[in-house]
């Protein structure tokens, strides 16, 4: 969760970092921290869900850009956590900030940093479709990172100011200085390069004349999220232990040089830790102090590099070894970790399987209805059966109103799934827990394309149970947009470099005019729609974990292409307006033909429930 403010504080003093021309080297990528900066970075559209095309057009522009400058990118993905739950406390700040921030944009507010709740499935994707090696991390990722970078003397690039503190002798990329759109190439060669700053933890230490091994009590004293004196009441006044020189400039952070010149005055990492209580304030309270002490030696442990297992799974595609994992992670089947770490099983899991709260993503919604995620709950309720079984409870953190609340959520199993374990289910029966989860018959999904059935399975669960009542456009929107990604989709070529910057062929009628409606510009946020498309994406994520969890009984679509939020909100606006579904499709026989497959498909198997519901059920439009 890094160190605040130090990433400015070495930026201050510029002498730290070097100028790199980047080129012809492995490179670890922090890839959480470099999601989440290829999309703001983008100035993508936040208020509407997402438009998670444009996202991956991002990341195929950065991996093509590494590639020409013969950069060898592995991917890190955070997925596992620090089992002592220290950095918990933080993680609901963070989330209720997030809460803040999309109660903001649904009122037509500025905010920044809410992330689509698709957008970790998408990336994942997109590295695989692009063939480049990740891993998503079952343990605490930033050592594991560090680790491997150390192993095969390498740099780490990420925006996590730990790596300041990481001694990985290769250095440390901060993606902010990553000028990866500016690739060059040098005068007298035509080798490509991309121009970047490099941090060393040796050049930080020869600046400020102090020994490495003081990196990590630094880092603890500075102020690590979870490890914080003024916050725990034990204050360090400054000028009682250190007053500043008279003639010195003062510094944009004389509390850090302070501590740095503090530091100075040792050679060993216990000497500064064993004198950290001569800078306290007050120390009337020896039990806190004690333990405030602990707490500050325990943090610089997190910086010491140990063996991982990131390297054995790169190389020999094989997951840690089950009898070496750490004891809180021993309740992970064996038959979990390798898709774990490839990333084809949800990282939730392990909190679930834990028994540790599991946080719930955060939309822009209707704050005045109960959240959006509460449509998928029997969904997760499944997950929770197949991973615990029954009359098991799990805590989950979501929003009531906007206030971050928890609750206790029951673990339930389906019929098919009562008599026999998950990993004993044939795919048969893996196919039955699906479809009785969703409430789907098999014959609901007959004659649609097999990449597309998943999507048209969660669309009919969410007809059933979102609140309100989804009306006609809003489902008439959600397929267009479908139609509209599989235009897209079908647009690409195979192209031989795999990278889906390059490689387009014409466009047809029907994806002109859909463009045309995404180059007006989003329109102002109705936050009914929003509301209603929050819940469908929600629906997504849990049935695609839930799928994931049984082996794939349907096949995984490409996530890219399902849900643009700016074209599906706008074409609510249209088709509540004069505009029809076949006033977009017409010229277009077989975008005409998967529309109303998708639509025909859906209220076939929703009239009897929407009649047995009191409410009238959808008529049906033909198109041709």
């Amino acid at each position: 969760m890094g160190i605040q403010g130090l990433a400015r504080f070495i930026d201050d003093h510029g002498a730290i970092l070097t100028d790199d021309q980047f080129r012809n080297s492995k490179l670890i990528i922090d890839g959480t921290y470099l999601y989440h900066s290829l999309y703001f970075n983008s100035c993508v559209d936040q208020q509407h869900g997402g438009d998670y095309d444009d996202f991956e057009d991002q990341v195929c522009k950065f991996f093509k850009a590494l590639r020409d400058c013969g950069i060898e990118p592995y991917v890190i993905i955070h997925g596992g956590s620090d089992f002592s739950d220290k950095k918990f406390e933080t993680q609901l700040h963070h989330v209720q900030s997030r809460i803040n921030t999309a109660n903001n944009l649904s009122k037509g507010l500025q905010g920044s940093g809410l992330l689509p709740i698709l957008i970790k499935q998408v990336f994942k994707q997109v590295l695989s479709s692009l063939k480049v090696p990740f891993a998503q991390c079952i343990f605490e990722a930033d050592q594991e990172i560090a680790s491997l970078a150390e192993r095969w003397n390498c740099p780490v690039m990420s925006n996590n100011s730990d790596f300041y503190i990481f001694d990985i002798q290769a250095g440390y990329l901060p993606f902010f200085h990553f000028q990866w759109q500016n690739a060059s190439t040098q005068r007298w060669s035509s080798q490509n390069y991309i121009p970047c700053k490099r941090y060393t933890t040796t050049s930080f230490c020869r600046h400020f004349n102090i020994n490495r091994q003081l990196l990590p009590v630094f880092a603890a004293i500075a102020g690590i999220d979870y490890v914080n004196l003024d916050k725990i009441c034990f204050p360090i006044r400054w000028e009682d232990n250190l007053p500043m020189e008279p003639n010195r400039n003062p510094s944009k952070n004389p509390r850090a040089d302070m501590l740095l010149k503090w530091l100075a005055s040792f050679q060993e990492q216990q000497e500064a830790l064993d004198n950290v209580p001569r800078l306290i304030v007050s120390r009337n309270n020896q039990h806190n102090m004690d333990s405030a002490l602990q707490a500050l030696s325990l943090s610089t442990e997190t910086y010491q590099l140990q063996p991982g297992c990131l390297e054995r799974f790169f190389i020999k595609d094989k997951a840690p070894d089950p009898s070496h994992l750490p004891d809180h992670l021993s309740v992970l089947p064996d038959w979990t970790l390798l898709p774990l770490m490839k990333g084809t099983l949800s990282s939730s899991i392990i909190h679930i399987l834990q028994l540790r709260p599991v946080i719930q993503g955060v939309q822009v919604e209707d704050h005045s209805f109960p959240s959006g995620n509460n449509t998928s709950r029997p969904v997760r309720q499944v997950v929770f059966g197949l991973l615990l079984g029954e009359r098991r409870e799990v805590e989950e953190y979501d929003r009531e109103g906007i206030n971050l609340t928890s609750s206790m959520v029951k673990a339930i199993l389906p019929r098919a799934a009562q008599q026999m374990q998950l990993d004993m289910l044939n795919q048969v029966l893996r196919l039955e827990v699906f479809l009785e989860t969703l409430g789907v018959s098999q014959s609901t999904l007959n004659g649609l394309p097999s990449h597309l059935e998943l999507p048209v399975a969660v669309t009919y669960y969410w007809l059933r149970h979102a609140h309100p009542q989804p009306d006609h456009p809003l489902l008439q929107a959600l397929l267009l947009g479908l139609v509209y990604g599989e235009l897209c989709r079908q647009r690409k070529t195979n192209d031989s470099s795999l990278f889906c910057v390059s490689g387009f062929i014409e466009e047809g009628p029907v994806l002109e005019r859909l463009r045309g409606l995404i180059q007006r510009g989003a329109s102002n946020l109705d936050l009914a729609v929003a509301h209603a498309y929050s819940q469908w994406q929600r629906c997504m994520r849990d049935v695609l974990d839930l799928n994931q969890l049984l082996c794939f009984p349907l096949p995984e679509p490409q996530i890219a292409w399902l849900y643009r939020g700016t074209l599906v909100h706008q074409l609510v606006d249209e088709l509540r307006g004069v505009v029809t579904p076949d006033s977009l499709l017409m010229e277009d026989p077989s975008s005409g033909q998967l529309y109303r497959a998708m639509l025909e498909a859906i209220l076939n198997s929703q009239e009897t429930e929407f009649s047995d519901r009191g409410h009238r059920s959808f008529t049906f439009i033909d198109i041709d």
